[in-house]
């Protein structure tokens, strides 16, 4: 037991170091040789304190993985390509290069992602185009027009500046270009079964556009398969006052609220091949929808809280889930401060394992009936875990979130299920798609009233101007000694008899 522990500490520590080294090296960058110091110093610290198996050592583990935090990201530093195009800022460039990513279709523009070769290597620009002509994934194009370097930019809403610069970064997009001439070279240079899973989602997106009118279709598109079509700013303004702009595109909220719905579809089955078969309909859905990164890291997180919730083991699940974001860090540490779908997967995550069960003995009364109370619960632990980050990051209180999410929330499994089906009815027969279409209908016209009823309220929202970092820690704190003083009261041992079998 006394090795266990030790263990325990070892494994949570190398966690934190880690995240402490890649958090740190995010703001300020003072060189490989400082990190390797780090490395060293641990090292020496393990190594004279190896024997005691004391809190030495554990520090010394701590700094390594400190060290190696800071130099993964000084790796990645290193590794980023700029394509040596640095001097021909501020200048018109000619490039060719092939579309790497799907168009991001905005209310007013579209955004293309550019994957060119030049002297130093691979480097990715971003085409701020016109709707028309129209490019998709894999066209090989030759662009003309001013080189830019991505600017930061004030909020309207939340008056806040946001790193534009850094959030393109992680991704390896340094340059931008607004409205510049493409020529069409080649079509279909991408990989195929990419391809093929964006061909198949854009004529899944067309059948619902040709069922449903606007802005329900971009609506439903947005929930079931991730398509990004512009809802128009003032809708979606709407959604951000009332704290559900989460649905609107495949984030780690609707994507663990479609894990929960996998698993009611198939709650009449054995634990086992529930889990199983959630888990690789899951899989597949990932995959259908385009499989983009924020996808894959939210379907991670999902997997993990539908494992948590299936099994009751929530110590073995926080452990994978640990070491789900550890890999993710290693793979690409810019998104531990830069992405911000990738810590609200985590966040929402975290709330469904450990919020939940408090939740769920605070709201016995309602009813089990067609899963309504974990739907209630899932909405209310995911909300209660993240408001402290996103009053972080937005500086934007939604006083009527609450009731909000709980009449959508309730009606969004539904509404992705007809909507679903009445796409894919749609590939054979439009006439037998029409009714699911009806339905999926009614229901997103009641969630997008409900919506615009409550935005209209004067006190819907309220913005922040300042929201403290040391606030935000506080506040988790909070969370954190209020969850292990409840645990404490349900059983004498921290995480419960049952959780440790």
């Amino acid at each position: 037991m006394v090795y266990s522990t030790l263990t325990d500490k070892i494994f949570f520590l190398s966690i934190a170091g880690l995240v402490t080294g890649i958090f740190l090296h995010s703001f300020v960058s003072l060189g490989i040789s400082f990190s390797l110091f780090f490395i060293l110093l641990g090292g020496v610290v393990f190594a004279l304190s190896y024997h005691t198996k004391g809190r030495l050592m554990l520090l010394g583990i701590f700094l390594c993985w400190v060290g190696i935090g800071m130099l993964r990201y000084d790796a990645t530093e290193r590794s980023s390509v700029k394509g040596g195009l640095e001097t021909s800022v501020g200048y018109t460039v000619t490039l060719q290069g092939f579309i790497s990513d799907e168009p991001d279709v905005r209310e007013t523009n579209t955004r293309l992602v550019l994957e060119v070769s030049a002297e130093e290597g691979t480097t990715r620009l971003l085409l701020v185009t016109l709707h028309e002509p129209q490019y998709v994934y894999g066209d090989r194009v030759e662009v003309q027009g001013e080189l830019l370097l991505p600017k930061n930019f004030q909020d309207e809403q939340t008056l806040r500046m946001v790193d534009f610069a850094s959030y393109l970064a992680k991704d390896g997009i340094y340059y931008e270009m607004f409205q510049p001439k493409i020529s069409l070279l080649l079509r279909g240079t991408g990989n195929k079964v990419v391809e093929g899973l964006f061909a198949f989602k854009n004529a899944f997106i067309k059948n619902i556009g040709e069922l449903i009118p606007e802005p329900h279709s971009s609506l439903l598109g947005g929930l079931v398969v991730g398509a990004k079509q512009s809802l128009g700013k003032e809708l979606l303004d709407d959604f951000r006052a009332v704290g559900i702009i989460h649905i609107v595109v495949l984030s780690g909220y609707n994507i663990t609220i479609i894990a929960v719905f996998i698993e009611w579809l198939l709650s009449r089955l054995r634990k086992n091949l529930r889990l199983g078969l959630s888990a690789c309909a899951m899989l597949l859905f990932a995959l259908m929808v385009g499989a983009s990164a924020t996808v894959i890291r939210a379907t991670v997180m999902a997997l993990l809280a539908l494992l948590a919730r299936g099994t009751g083991r929530i110590y073995a699940v926080t452990r994978a889930l640990l070491v789900a974001g550890a890999i993710m860090l290693l793979h690409n540490p810019k998104i531990l401060v830069f992405d911000v779908s990738f810590q609200l997967s985590f966040l929402a995550t975290l709330g469904l394992i450990y919020v939940s069960p408090f939740v769920e003995q605070k709201v016995l009364w309602v009813t089990e009936r067609w899963h309504i109370r974990e739907i209630v619960v899932a909405t209310l632990a995911t909300q209660i875990f993240v408001l402290p980050f996103l009053l972080y990051k937005t500086g934007l209180l939604s006083l009527v979130s609450l009731p909000v999410n709980l009449l959508v929330l309730l009606a969004i499994p539904f509404t992705m299920l007809f909507g679903f089906l009445a796409g894919l009815v749609a590939f054979v027969s439009v006439a037998l798609a029409t009714p699911l279409a009806i339905v999926a209908y009614g229901f997103l016209a009641d969630e997008l009233t409900v919506v615009e009823w409550f935005a209209k309220l004067p006190f819907a929202s309220v913005a922040l101007p300042y929201f403290p970092l040391w606030l935000l820690i506080f506040w988790y704190t909070v969370y954190a000694v209020f969850y292990f003083l409840w645990r404490k009261k349900q059983s004498s041992f921290p995480f419960g008899k049952g959780l440790l079998s």
